[in-house]
């Protein structure tokens, strides 16, 4: 099979196609051909040494759809040929965190192309717990654009933040995966959307998925216009996961009882807190790792039924994907990028 392996930590330059055996499905395991993989930061991270000891040469890509093309011992419900889309979580599913919906803090996570062989290729495989089965209601490179940065959201304001109806939602960065999925889901439940985007382009875009009051952040200032936004109030609920770079500004625009919820630190993780504003103006800050599968479930119900739509800024062929990695780090995309094998 033809694979995309980064072969040591560096740029995108050492991403390279290569030729490999296809991957065994072990027990419980199922081999996709793989149709899409959808990129994320996390594999920015990865490809350049960045999250802690990793193996090299590796294959990237933790979210992606295909065709059941193979299953190990002990697996049922599948069929040769059905499209599926492999999720990136694995855990162990009989933990404490497992059976309470909170895969995320199962002692044996791991993720596909993080500890585990990626979707960089034409065939993958992947867990069969971890796979669910798709319908036409999306393409397949939209179904591999799904799972990550809509499960993210989704545990976020779900599980997390428990967004409630009529309550406004500031989300920072609107073009990233994990933005355009937050907006499509407060929206969903009845929540006023702020967004903040570095462009006009994406600025747009935002307003196209329903964003009421769309800010540039590119200056650095958006605190003011998120109170002008709210009455003076504030956002209630702050979608966080750009880190220090933007942390004051989110605190002097977070409501009273307010709830800032985070799942990443795309520019920088040292950041102050000071307690007597916790306590006295209530507010909790929240940390947010993925989600579980009955999450995904829902997920992928309100996909099929049309409610959420990943949005694809564009498909690369496998090729490319050192193009594709320079997308997304010149954060000159709008939604998700996609390789193709």
């Amino acid at each position: 099979m033809r694979a995309m392996v980064a072969e040591r930590p560096g740029g995108p330059e050492v991403l390279k196609l290569v030729e490999r055996p296809a991957p065994e499905p072990g027990p419980g395991e199922v081999r996709l051909r793989v149709r899409a993989v959808a990129l994320n930061h996390l594999d920015l991270w990865l490809r350049a040494g960045l999250r802690g000891p990793q193996a090299f040469p590796r294959i990237l890509g933790c979210e992606f759809s295909g065709e059941i093309d193979a299953a190990g011992a002990g697996v049922e419900g599948f069929t040769a040929g059905q499209r599926v889309l492999a999720t990136p979580g694995v855990s162990c599913g009989h933990c404490a965190a497992c059976l309470s919906d909170m895969d995320g803090l199962c002692p044996e996570y791991r993720m596909l192309g993080s500890q585990l062989p990626g979707g960089y290729a034409e065939y993958a495989i992947a867990p069969a717990v971890s796979v669910y089965p798709v319908t036409d209601a999306l393409s397949l490179p939209e179904w591999a654009a799904l799972p990550l940065t809509f499960l993210t959201a989704f545990h976020m304001l779900v599980t997390r933040a428990r967004l409630r109806p009529g309550e406004s939602v500031l989300v920072q960065a609107a073009g990233s995966g994990v933005g355009t999925a937050a907006i499509q889901i407060a929206r969903l439940l009845g929540a006023r959307v702020i967004a903040t985007a570095g462009s006009e382009a994406k600025l747009a875009h935002a307003r196209a998925l329903g964003v009421e009051a769309a800010i540039d952040y590119s200056g650095g200032e958006f605190a003011d216009a998120v109170r002008a936004a709210t009455e003076g109030r504030g956002a209630d609920v702050i979608v966080e996961h750009i880190g220090s770079s933007v942390w004051k500004q989110n605190l002097s625009c977070l409501a009273l009882g307010g709830r800032l919820v985070t799942c990443g630190t795309t520019a920088g993780h040292d950041v102050q807190l000071d307690l007597r504003h916790v306590f006295t103006k209530q507010q909790s800050f929240l940390g947010s790792y993925m989600g579980g599968r009955r999450e995904m479930g829902e997920v992928m119900k309100l996909a099929t039924w049309g409610r959420l739509k990943p949005v694809i800024d564009r498909v690369y062929p496998l090729e490319q994907a050192p193009e594709a990695h320079r997308r997304l780090m010149e954060r000159a995309a709008f939604g998700k990028v996609v390789l193709q094998p």
